[in-house]
């Protein structure tokens, strides 16, 4: 069965600012990066179990939430029945465990 890939909004903004980021320095190092990421998100219709479970969420137990990556960035994502929402698209030389406190935990 395939699933429909959703972005929520900080997911989405998480993106944008990373590509504008990169672009500040090589626009084409930008648009490949944004190129092989938006390949791994589709490919999550297909494949949503694909993605291992991050291990700072598994530390407090929560064990929903998978993760692909596409180096260097992380894109943490949940199945909702027909759907995969991605939550987070980051750097993943960021400090993780309060990026997802902040995001997934609230």
């Amino acid at each position: 069965m395939t699933c429909r890939v959703e972005l929520t909004a900080s997911a989405f903004d998480d993106l944008r600012e990373l590509i504008d980021f990169i672009a500040e320095d090589s626009p084409p190092a930008a648009q490949r990066l944004l190129t092989a990421i938006e390949t791994r998100i589709t490919a999550l219709g297909e494949f949503p179990e694909r993605g291992s479970h991050p291990r700072e969420l598994l530390e407090l137990g929560i064990q929903e939430y998978r993760q692909v990556l596409e180096p260097p960035v992380r894109i943490i994502y949940r199945r909702h029945d027909d759907r995969v929402i991605v939550y987070l698209i980051a750097d993943s030389r960021r400090d993780m465990q309060r990026l997802l406190a902040r995001r997934l935990l609230g």
